[in-house]
Formats: structure tokens, C-alpha cells, sequence
């Protein structure tokens, strides 16, 4: 792990990039936190996994996508694809054995392809408000004529952020190169216990977003926890107990 506990490590991709990350060195299974689009590995889910792996002496990695947080790269350059390969390098650089996935948001959708691209390591899958598909499902279905139109003509949107000070950008390359990765349209299975997470406040990704994964998803074990206040991020006191609790039962 890193000497300075502040400071990340960095792993280099062919391309010339970095991508940012913490690890913890500890017990397998391995947890490894994917966090959601625009944001990074210093929210307060992946620092509550990382002090709880601290303390518990669980293997655990939190991350930095390509373009996000402490990685380089410009966002807009930014695709679902590229997003699973630093994902994939990640869990293949990183880590051994089994492992642990918890995606938050966006990084559902990137968990749920690791687990499809590496499905013999899977010992578990966690989903908080995720959001699998949403290139296709959220942002463009609620997009209308006239926006989409212009996407698709001048190539990028700028949209305000609920999050940020500065705006989201939306390309018609994000859109167009996320239909090759897509989940909900054909199977998907995982060889160990399910659990998601979503609040039925959510105002970014629907909650039936995680009642359609619900049914969707082929698992020995699946199961689902619905908080009737819950926000889009999950983070109060007792939404992080309640992950973690999940998190414990599934690495033992």
C-alpha cells in the first residue's frame, strides 16, 4: 500500500495515461469500489470501505477512472469502453483471486462488465443506485428532439451538474461507443450473492432502474434494499451501515 495514505499510487496505461488508486493489502476476497460518473474515490462510500478494510484487514482498491478524480485524461475523451478497461487493469494489475465488486451509479454498469469479462473471479456484487445502460436509458431517452439533434450535429452537450460547478458534458461518442457495451439486453449472470441498493428518492437514477436489474440479473442469491427517503448518493450514517454489513457478510 502506499507509505503516504493520502497520497495514491498510480498505474500507467499503454496509452500514456495514469490512472489514481488506493489499496489496502489484506484478506481475499479482494473489494474493489467503482465509483459513478464524474465522480471519484474520495467520497464517502469509498473512504468508509477504505477505513472499514483498515480495520478489518480486508484487500480493498478504490479507483480513479480515466478522466476522473486524481487520473488523467480529458473527460471528453471519455467512453464507457475506455472506463472498463481501466477497470479491467485494475482488478488484473492489482489484485488476485476472488473478488468483491461494489458500483456506485455509473459504476454498476462498469462492475457488472468486469463481472461479465471476468466472471470466474466474482465472488460477490454490490449495486448502489446503479445505473447500467444509462447512456442509452437515461441520457438520451430524456433528451429531446431539439438537444438531441444538436448532439448529434455539433458532438458534445453541455448540461448543468447537480454535483459541480461545472457543467456535464455529454458527447455523441459517449453515447454512440456505450451501445457496445450495453447489459440489459441480453443475459446476465453472476456466480455469488446480489445485493442492490437504491433510494426511492433518487432524483438522477430511477429506482425501478434497480428493480429492473432485480429480475434481470441470474443469481444464486439476489436481493435488494429499497430506503423510502434515500437520495442518489447513499451516504447518510445509516445508509453506509447497512453497506457495510453487506460487504462483511459477503467476504466471509
Amino acid at each position: 500500500m502506499s507509505a503516504d495514505p493520502a497520497r495514491p499510487l498510480t498505474l500507467s496505461r499503454p496509452d500514456g495515461a495514469t490512472i489514481a488508486y488506493h489499496q489496502v493489502q489484506g484478506r481475499s476476497p479482494t473489494v474493489v469500489f467503482c465509483g459513478g460518473f464524474r465522480s471519484d474515490m474520495t467520497g464517502t462510500k469509498a473512504m468508509a470501505l477504505d477505513a472499514w478494510a483498515r480495520r478489518t484487514g480486508q484487500a480493498f482498491v478504490r479507483f480513479d477512472y480515466f478522466a476522473h478524480g486524481q487520473s488523467s485524461g480529458a473527460f471528453r475523451d471519455g467512453t464507457v469502453g475506455r472506463w472498463l478497461d481501466d477497470s479491467l487493469a485494475v482488478v488484473d494489475t492489482l489484485t488476485q483471486g476472488p473478488l468483491v465488486l461494489v458500483g456506485s451509479s455509473m459504476g454498476g454498469w462498469l462492475s457488472l462488465l468486469v463481472a461479465r469479462h471476468r466472471p470466474a473471479r466474482v465472488a460477490g456484487w454490490i449495486g448502489i443506485a446503479a445505473a447500467p445502460d444509462f447512456t442509452e436509458d437515461l441520457m438520451l431517452a430524456q433528451l429531446g428532439p431539439q438537444a438531441r439533434e444538436k448532439l448529434q450535429r455539433e458532438g458534445e452537450l453541455r448540461r448543468p451538474s447537480r454535483y459541480s460547478d461545472e457543467p456535464d458534458i455529454l458527447t455523441w461518442r459517449l453515447i454512440e461507443e456505450g451501445r457496445h457495451h450495453l447489459v440489459l439486453r441480453t443475459p446476465l449472470r453472476i456466480d455469488g450473492p446480489v445485493h442492490l441498493f437504491h433510494g426511492l428518492k433518487d432524483p438522477d437514477v430511477p429506482w425501478d432502474m434497480s428493480q429492473r436489474l432485480l429480475h434481470h440479473i441470474e443469481a444464486p442469491d439476489v436481493a435488494a434494499t429499497f430506503t423510502k427517503d434515500g437520495d442518489h448518493r447513499l451516504s447518510t450514517p445509516a445508509d453506509i451501515d447497512r453497506l457495510l454489513t453487506v460487504v462483511s457478510s459477503m467476504c466471509r
